[in-house]
């Protein structure tokens, strides 16, 4: 039994890599709703006014969305290649960012294994989706990890 005196258990921050990842689904998403056609890398600088990180996250983060930025239309297209009875444009907004980011970071990262780009993505989904979510997205890139190590082999 606690004590009155007792403090609660302190949280436990994310890693900065996690947190960074957060930061850069957070960034996508606000883009997104926006309806903006090309993200503004500019508009990185003040999306830090509003969401707090530490230095490695920002600069992690950052790079996360300039290499989606850079590779957009080939991400969406190799998610809308592997959405089985779904359009891309019906994804909840959340969900298509998160696909974003760890498509990107399947296909293009050298910093993370495609399996444990696969798990981030379904533990930030678990946080900013809906219970449906984390689900959904791994169905998503466990098929676009199979047609990726299928056309490796």
């Amino acid at each position: 039994m606690d004590s009155p005196t007792s403090k609660p258990p302190k949280k436990k921050r994310p890693s900065p890599r996690r947190d960074g990842r957060e930061a850069a689904v957070q960034f996508l998403f606000g883009h997104d709703i926006q309806g903006d056609a090309v993200v503004d890398l500019e508009a990185i600088d003040t999306f830090w006014d509003l969401r707090l990180a530490r230095d490695p996250a920002r600069v992690f983060a950052r790079s996360l969305i300039e290499g989606i930025s850079a590779h957009l239309a080939e991400i969406d297209e190799s998610i809308r290649n592997h959405l089985q009875n779904f359009a891309f444009q019906r994804l909840a907004v959340v969900d298509r960012n998160i696909l974003r980011l760890a498509t990107y970071e399947m296909l293009h990262g050298d910093h993370i294994p495609p399996e444990a780009a696969m798990n981030e993505a379904i533990e930030i989904a678990k946080r900013f989706g809906t219970a449906e979510s984390p689900a959904f997205i791994n169905g998503v890139l466990d098929s676009l990890l199979k047609e990726a190590q299928d056309s490796s082999s």
